[in-house]
Protein backbone atom coordinates (compact mmCIF):
# COMPACT_ATOMS: atom_id res chain seq x y z
CA UNK A 1 0.00 0.00 0.00
CA UNK A 2 3.19 2.91 1.05
CA UNK A 3 4.37 1.69 -2.45
CA UNK A 4 1.18 2.57 -4.23
CA UNK A 5 1.15 6.06 -2.24
CA UNK A 6 4.88 6.62 -3.03
CA UNK A 7 4.57 5.86 -6.73
CA UNK A 8 1.44 7.67 -7.09
CA UNK A 9 3.29 10.93 -5.19
CA UNK A 10 5.76 10.60 -7.94
CA UNK A 11 3.82 10.41 -10.75
CA UNK A 12 1.88 13.38 -9.60
CA UNK A 13 5.42 15.27 -8.88
CA UNK A 14 6.47 14.26 -12.27
CA UNK A 15 3.39 15.05 -13.99
CA UNK A 16 2.82 18.53 -12.17
CA UNK A 17 6.42 19.30 -13.67
CA UNK A 18 6.16 18.53 -17.13
CA UNK A 19 2.73 20.70 -16.98
CA UNK A 20 4.56 23.18 -15.52
CA UNK A 21 7.66 23.01 -17.98
CA UNK A 22 4.73 23.11 -21.14
CA UNK A 23 3.27 26.60 -19.35
CA UNK A 24 7.18 27.85 -19.40
CA UNK A 25 7.34 26.52 -22.98
CA UNK A 26 3.97 28.24 -24.16
CA UNK A 27 5.12 31.79 -22.39
CA UNK A 28 8.41 31.83 -23.94
CA UNK A 29 6.90 30.58 -27.52
CA UNK A 30 4.52 33.61 -27.04
CA UNK A 31 7.19 35.92 -25.90
CA UNK A 32 8.91 35.06 -28.94
CA UNK A 33 6.49 35.52 -31.55
CA UNK A 34 5.40 38.67 -29.62
CA UNK A 35 9.15 40.34 -30.15
CA UNK A 36 8.56 39.44 -34.11
CA UNK A 37 5.18 41.72 -34.03
CA UNK A 38 7.19 43.95 -32.00
CA UNK A 39 9.86 44.55 -34.11
CA UNK A 40 7.47 44.97 -37.31
CA UNK A 41 5.28 47.74 -35.38
CA UNK A 42 9.25 49.30 -34.51
CA UNK A 43 10.80 49.01 -37.96
CA UNK A 44 13.61 47.10 -36.61
CA UNK A 45 14.31 44.05 -38.68
CA UNK A 46 17.17 42.82 -35.49
CA UNK A 47 14.87 42.49 -33.29
CA UNK A 48 12.51 40.37 -35.90
CA UNK A 49 15.40 38.40 -36.94
CA UNK A 50 16.65 37.53 -32.92
CA UNK A 51 13.54 35.27 -32.85
CA UNK A 52 13.84 33.67 -36.00
CA UNK A 53 15.97 30.05 -36.65
CA UNK A 54 19.03 30.36 -39.41
CA UNK A 55 17.11 28.43 -41.80
CA UNK A 56 13.61 29.67 -42.12
CA UNK A 57 10.70 29.12 -44.37
CA UNK A 58 8.45 31.46 -45.32
CA UNK A 59 4.99 31.01 -47.16
CA UNK A 60 1.72 32.11 -47.89
CA UNK A 61 -1.21 30.12 -48.96
CA UNK A 62 -2.94 32.39 -51.64
CA UNK A 63 -6.71 31.74 -53.33
CA UNK A 64 -6.33 30.76 -56.71
CA UNK A 65 -9.31 30.33 -58.83
CA UNK A 66 -7.97 28.44 -61.17
CA UNK A 67 -7.34 25.66 -58.70
CA UNK A 68 -8.47 26.92 -55.18
CA UNK A 69 -5.08 28.04 -53.95
CA UNK A 70 -1.51 27.73 -53.94
CA UNK A 71 1.44 27.76 -51.80
CA UNK A 72 4.00 30.76 -52.31
CA UNK A 73 7.28 30.94 -50.81
CA UNK A 74 9.23 34.25 -50.12
CA UNK A 75 12.24 35.40 -49.28
CA UNK A 76 13.08 35.60 -45.61
CA UNK A 77 15.70 38.17 -46.01
CA UNK A 78 13.18 40.61 -48.18
CA UNK A 79 10.52 40.53 -45.61
CA UNK A 80 13.64 41.87 -42.78
CA UNK A 81 14.61 44.18 -45.35
CA UNK A 82 11.26 45.68 -45.76
CA UNK A 83 11.16 45.62 -42.59
CA UNK A 84 13.76 47.61 -41.90
CA UNK A 85 13.24 50.02 -44.32
CA UNK A 86 11.78 53.07 -43.31
CA UNK A 87 8.11 53.46 -44.09
CA UNK A 88 5.56 56.16 -42.95
CA UNK A 89 2.96 54.13 -41.69
CA UNK A 90 3.55 51.74 -38.91
CA UNK A 91 2.98 48.22 -39.61
CA UNK A 92 0.57 46.93 -36.41
CA UNK A 93 -0.68 43.27 -37.18
CA UNK A 94 -3.24 42.30 -34.16
CA UNK A 95 -2.76 39.32 -33.18
CA UNK A 96 -5.05 36.50 -30.56
CA UNK A 97 -2.82 33.35 -29.61
CA UNK A 98 -4.54 30.54 -30.58
CA UNK A 99 -3.89 26.59 -29.73
CA UNK A 100 0.05 26.47 -28.91
CA UNK A 101 1.41 22.90 -28.59
CA UNK A 102 4.46 21.83 -27.82
CA UNK A 103 6.44 18.46 -27.87
CA UNK A 104 10.22 18.50 -26.14
CA UNK A 105 12.13 20.50 -28.93
CA UNK A 106 9.08 21.50 -31.01
CA UNK A 107 5.95 23.77 -31.07
CA UNK A 108 3.42 24.70 -33.18
CA UNK A 109 1.19 28.24 -33.21
CA UNK A 110 -2.14 29.06 -34.50
CA UNK A 111 -2.32 32.95 -34.26
CA UNK A 112 -4.87 34.68 -36.23
CA UNK A 113 -4.38 38.42 -37.02
CA UNK A 114 -5.97 41.54 -38.48
CA UNK A 115 -2.95 43.89 -40.45
CA UNK A 116 -3.08 48.11 -40.21
CA UNK A 117 -0.97 50.13 -42.07
CA UNK A 118 -0.99 53.35 -39.25
CA UNK A 119 -4.72 52.89 -38.40
CA UNK A 120 -6.23 51.91 -41.73
CA UNK A 121 -7.07 48.13 -42.19
CA UNK A 122 -4.98 46.39 -44.69
CA UNK A 123 -5.89 42.44 -44.72
CA UNK A 124 -6.22 39.39 -41.50
CA UNK A 125 -5.88 35.71 -41.58
CA UNK A 126 -4.17 33.38 -39.98
CA UNK A 127 -0.40 32.73 -39.19
CA UNK A 128 1.04 29.58 -38.60
CA UNK A 129 4.16 29.30 -36.53
CA UNK A 130 6.57 26.17 -36.00
CA UNK A 131 8.90 26.83 -33.67
CA UNK A 132 12.31 25.00 -32.04
CA UNK A 133 13.61 25.24 -28.59
CA UNK A 134 17.70 25.66 -29.07
CA UNK A 135 19.72 27.19 -26.32
CA UNK A 136 19.03 30.65 -26.95
CA UNK A 137 15.27 29.91 -26.89
CA UNK A 138 12.18 29.01 -28.68
CA UNK A 139 13.37 30.24 -32.41
CA UNK A 140 11.18 30.78 -35.47
CA UNK A 141 11.53 27.77 -38.31
CA UNK A 142 8.92 28.21 -40.77
CA UNK A 143 5.89 30.64 -40.92
CA UNK A 144 3.22 29.93 -43.20
CA UNK A 145 0.33 32.84 -43.51
CA UNK A 146 -3.09 33.26 -45.43
CA UNK A 147 -4.09 36.79 -46.40
CA UNK A 148 -7.78 38.16 -47.36
CA UNK A 149 -9.99 41.41 -46.55
CA UNK A 150 -13.12 39.67 -45.55
CA UNK A 151 -14.16 37.32 -43.36
CA UNK A 152 -12.06 37.67 -39.94
CA UNK A 153 -11.46 36.24 -37.35
CA UNK A 154 -9.39 37.07 -34.16
CA UNK A 155 -6.76 39.53 -34.09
Amino acid sequence: MKNRIVIGALFGLLSFGSQSQAQNDKADIKKAIMTMFDGMRAGDSAMVHSVFSDQVIFQRVRNIEADGSAIVNSDFSNFLNAVGTPHDLVWDERIEFGPILVDDRMASAWVPFKFYLGDKFSHCGVNSFQLRKTDAGWKIFHLVDTNRKDNCVGG
